[in-house]
């Protein structure tokens, strides 16, 4: 559905975006307007037949293409004729603060288009007032709520929080502040957050006594008449886990656009993951029992909840014993690891399990502690819906805040179990004849002298849960970022995404000018094989290839090395480095633009954080050494996993896997140097592999069109 109107539409909106905010027309944003448009027209119009083809756009976009607008005059204008709405996910807070409060007003102000826009965020971003209250007593049983996961948010510092959460009641009071995390004009330690905030488990919904001044509904109720809603990968992805619409509109009823999409199947893999930490799962019960013996007593008016409760007790001790039986086999299989099983210096060991089969001495455990939190998560919610029935009627005896207070506690009981059954269902059988197989694994964590077990279980594509939930429902799917191509090809994307290939894939063209860097391999006797000898090549060379004058970012795949590298290097060269790990990102940034805007040097240090996301334009960084081909880490369970399914398939999961992951990081870490259309500077890789292996060539084909500098063997 692309008619004559919609095309002028869009030509008129991009014409007056444009002049309105003096802007340079730009060939690919051309480009990208017009694929996306005609991808969307793909959408049937009521009454109308489906083409056959999915309205499903992937585009790769250069930095400086300027894909807000392109995305937004595009989509818009369709979506409003569809009645659809137009869901925007982008990956950081910032990135949608931006979009809503500067990219979309400037939009609505130039264009003339008429619509609607909100921010979507979880209910982890909004203070939840009942726990507020319950902070200062101000409801009965206060003393006896019981955190989710404790073990590892921990507990907020009384003597700290107390005046946080004190001043949070007064700015409320006060109407200064609307209750959402990122409008606090301090930063907030999570500890202490936690203690306030809320999920889904834990909340009252509409039977809460403060609904009327809940932030996360208020904001919740002006989703329901917005044109365009503006949220996270996290919080789309959840609300399609739910099934769609539980939170944000149905998949039926959207248009999806998810900016900087590469992160898409990486992002869905974690929503349909699960774990379990077995001292920490033990220590839960056990509180857990003892808030339990609690709630007899408060709740006594309510006998529909006694037996229950009577009960719960003895099925968590039995579930607390299978535990510790499912420790003493776990901490058996790891008795065959070698002593070198530590990697890059950190004491936790990692035990995999081939092909996802599960060790027949762990399938008996597990099944007995599937089914004992299978009955604990259906007693749970037995209770909580017997504690949101009484929410709705008037005891004599029990006042609303007490019967709220255990309807939280038993949510985030529920919560829990659900969460440790959804594990140990995954473990209670083989494995075999999974396509895919899942990735299961165990890592021993050493913290401070204390060991624990951590079980984990996760697909190995997102290909069949994205399929599932978003592709063949949505009315449409724009996905787009600065890199979505490994190697020249969308083939990465598709295999770990799974979408169709009947989408419209396309690369638009880049506004830099690549002629201005320079992608420079220098000469050099060894190669990261040799990483004691890499090491000290890098000791020794850096010094003559930075300029201690101007910005410059130095990129390491490895903690161990980068710290190596800081420890050998001059001390007069190691003044200038801010290295990651020292300082938070974001302070890093600020010291380092600090020390440019004084014109002195500053040279950053960082890992694969800082090889995406930092934008630093201008002097800010005119250099960026890149240690070696970031190849992924041998340990990644996940990666070994997906490596191994492709080997056993007959084909080489190094070309077909490591390699374009490599590429596509590469690209993303070169990606660090040209942020304007004005900028110059060079890149330099430090690993002859590029030149002198055959995949290396095939990785340098696929980085952008920079002059070329490299050395001779």
């Amino acid at each position: 559905m692309l008619n004559e109107d919609l095309k002028a539409a869009i030509r008129d909106a991009y014409s007056a975006i444009i002049e309105g905010k003096s802007l340079t027309p730009r060939w690919g944003q051309r480009q990208m307007i017009a694929e996306i448009a005609n991808t969307l027209a793909r959408i049937p119009a009521p009454g109308q037949a489906p083409c056959g083809l999915p309205a499903v756009c992937v585009i790769e976009a250069g930095t400086g293409t300027g894909k807000t607008i392109a995305y937004a005059v595009s989509a818009i204008p369709i979506a409003r004729a569809l009645n659809k709405r137009l869901v925007v996910a982008t990956a950081t807070i910032a990135l949608q603060e931006q979009f809503v409060n500067k990219d979309l007003p400037d939009i609505k102000r130039h264009t003339g288009i008429d619509f609607s826009f909100t921010l979507a965020k979880g209910r982890r971003r909004y203070v939840c007032l009942s726990k507020l209250d319950r902070v200062f007593g101000q409801g009965q049983g206060a003393d006896a709520m019981l955190s989710l996961y404790p073990d590892e948010v921990g507990q907020p510092v009384t003597a700290e929080a107390l005046p946080v959460y004190t001043a949070m009641i007064d700015a409320l009071g006060r109407g200064q502040w609307d209750g959402d995390r990122d409008n606090w004009p301090e930063s907030i330690a999570e500890p202490i957050w936690f203690g306030v905030t809320t999920d889904h488990s834990q909340c009252s919904g509409r039977r809460c006594p403060n609904i009327a001044q809940c932030s996360f509904y208020r904001a919740r109720d002006e989703l329901q008449s917005a044109d365009i809603i503006v949220t996270n990968h996290d919080l789309t992805l959840s609300d399609l886990a739910l099934g769609g619409g539980a939170i944000l509109s149905a998949p039926e009823d959207s248009i999806y656009v998810f900016d900087e999409g590469h992160h898409l199947a990486d992002k869905a893999l974690t929503h349909f993951s699960s774990f379990c930490r077995l001292h920490t799962t033990v220590q839960w019960l056990q509180d857990s029992r003892k808030l339990l013996a609690q709630a007899a007593p408060a709740l006594v008016a309510l006998n529909a909840l006694q037996r229950s409760l009577q009960r719960l007790p003895g099925m968590m001790d039995e579930a607390v014993a299978s535990l510790q039986v499912a420790e003493q086999v776990v901490a058996a299989l790891f008795e065959d690891l070698e002593p070198d099983a530590r990697r890059d210096g950190r004491d936790d060991q990692q035990l995999r399990f081939e092909h996802g089969l599960v060790p027949a001495d762990l399938i008996p455990v597990a099944t007995t502690l599937a089914g004992q939190f299978q009955q604990l998560a259906q007693d749970l919610a037995r209770m909580e819906a017997q504690l949101e029935e009484a929410l709705e009627d008037d005891f004599a005896s029990l006042d609303k805040a007490t019967i709220e207070t255990w309807h939280i506690n038993l949510g985030g009981l529920l919560a829990r179990a659900e969460g440790a059954q959804s594990l140990w269902q995954e473990y209670a059988v083989t494995g075999e004849g999974e396509i895919p197989p899942k990735a299961r694994w165990i890592t021993l964590l050493n913290s401070n002298g204390q060991f624990g077990f951590d079980l984990r279980c996760s697909p190995i594509l997102a290909a069949d849960i994205l399929q599932e939930c978003l592709w063949s429902r949505a009315a449409g799917v724009i996905v787009t970022s600065a890199t979505m191509t490994a190697l020249n090809s969308f083939e990465r994307f598709i295999l770990h995404s799974g979408a169709p290939r009947e989408a419209n894939f396309k690369i638009v063209a880049s506004p830099f000018n690549y002629a201005n860097a320079v992608f420079c391999v220098p000469r050099m006797d060894c190669d990261p094989g040799d990483a004691q000898g890499h090491t000290q090549a890098l000791i020794t060379q850096l010094p003559v290839l930075l300029d201690l004058g101007e910005g410059s970012l130095v990129l390491f795949s490895s903690r161990r090395q980068m710290l190596e590298v800081f420890q050998g290097v001059d001390g007069s060269l190691r003044e200038l480095i801010l290295m990651q790990g020292d300082y938070s990102k974001q302070e890093i940034l600020r010291r380092h633009r600090a020390e440019i805007d004084q014109s002195r040097g500053s040279i950053i240090f960082g890992l694969a954080s800082f090889a995406e996301g930092v934008d630093l334009p201008g002097d800010y960084c005119k250099h960026v050494v890149i240690a070696k081909i970031p190849f992924a880490v041998p340990d990644s369970p996940l990666e070994a996993a997906l490596a191994e399914w492709v080997e056993a398939q007959g084909r080489n999961a190094f070309m077909e896997i490591s390699v374009p992951d490599a590429a596509l990081r590469l690209v993303q870490a070169s990606g660090r140097l040209l942020r304007t259309e004005q900028d110059t500077g060079r890149v330099t890789l430090m690993d002859r592999r590029i030149v002198t292996r055959r995949y290396g060539r095939a990785i340098l084909d696929s980085l952008p069109p920079f002059r070329r500098e490299l050395a001779e063997p």
